[in-house]
């Protein structure tokens, strides 16, 4: 199991940059950018992508409400051109009260509109055209893609049995946030498989983030976890795998404890089939700096 970092997009070019090289420098193999506030994913990961070579970068996730299959198919290419083929595009359908109460848009028929638009996106990168007619997209496009293209992985956040389906017979694996390990093992893993293999995919991705701090106050720490993140505790697909795994809220579900405690969590993620951990860490500067020496040393 790979360590990745995830980072919130900031708000100015430098800071990007200067975080990127700091988790590069700290020893993450990876940096993974939200798309919630400040700086546009898509655009930080091409500004880490040509400052700070050697390291994997990928968005966790971009909705695809706001950007056209075709538009989100000419920016992940040039970002994948940028950062040389490190690039790996993770993309959502965001939550109900975003998408509508935010910005105003329809979010009718959720899945749906994800299968459209990866049929309509998908060929775009891998073969520079698409023909594509929906109910929801059309598509008739060309790209002019860099020569020797090779298209970034697709990652799509999915956490119900039916976007785990999509996943797994549409894209490359998936990207979680705040679901616990048993709901991992027994439901994410399982379900984006086997989805897989009956379409004759190659194994999914797993890319799945969540809090961590290395502490001696665990029940201090899972306070802290459950006011910092509370918010995920109450949008609907999040707080259904909170129940799924038995979870009060997303201090329950944080990696935290001593360092023996964590290790063994991160061990136990990757048993789950984790492929990739992105750590959201937390605490005072020095459980920081103690979780930043145990994730980089993690060896399973």
């Amino acid at each position: 199991m790979k360590i990745g970092l995830g980072i919130m997009s900031g708000s100015s070019a430098s800071q990007v940059v200067s975080e990127t090289q700091r988790a590069k420098s700290a020893g993450f193999s990876s940096v993974w950018f939200s798309n919630i506030f400040g700086f546009d994913a898509l655009t930080a990961c091409c500004l880490a992508g040509v400052s700070v070579p050697d390291v994997d970068i990928g968005t966790f996730v971009v909705p695809i409400y706001t950007r056209h299959p075709l538009t989100m198919a000419q920016q992940a290419m040039s970002v994948q051109d940028t950062c040389s083929g490190r690039f790996s595009l993770g993309i959502g359908l965001s939550h109900q009260v975003v998408i509508e109460t935010m910005m105003g848009i329809d979010f009718k028929k959720p899945a749906s509109t994800m299968r459209e638009y990866l049929g309509a996106m998908t060929p775009l990168l891998c073969d520079g055209a698409v023909s594509f007619n929906g109910q929801v997209y059309q598509v008739n496009a060309m790209l002019e893609r860099p020569e020797g293209f090779v298209a970034p992985k697709v990652l799509v956040a999915a956490l119900g049995a039916t976007m785990l389906e999509i996943a797994g017979t549409m894209a490359d694996g998936t990207a979680t946030w705040m679901t616990g390990v048993s709901t991992l093992a027994n439901h994410i893993v399982p379900s984006i498989s086997a989805a897989a293999n009956k379409a004759e995919r190659p194994v999914p991705q797993v890319v799945a983030g969540l809090p961590i701090c290395v502490t001696s106050d665990p029940n201090k720490a899972r306070e802290k976890a459950g006011s910092i993140f509370s918010i995920y505790g109450t949008l609907p697909s999040y707080r259904a795998m909170l129940d799924r795994e038995g979870a009060a809220g997303p201090g329950d579900v944080a990696l935290v404890g001593s360092a023996d405690e964590v290790n063994q969590g991160l061990r136990d993620l990757k048993s789950a089939g984790v492929t990739t951990f992105v750590a959201a860490p937390f605490g005072s500067s020095s459980e920081l700096e103690e979780t930043t020496n145990l994730l980089v040393n993690f060896s399973g």
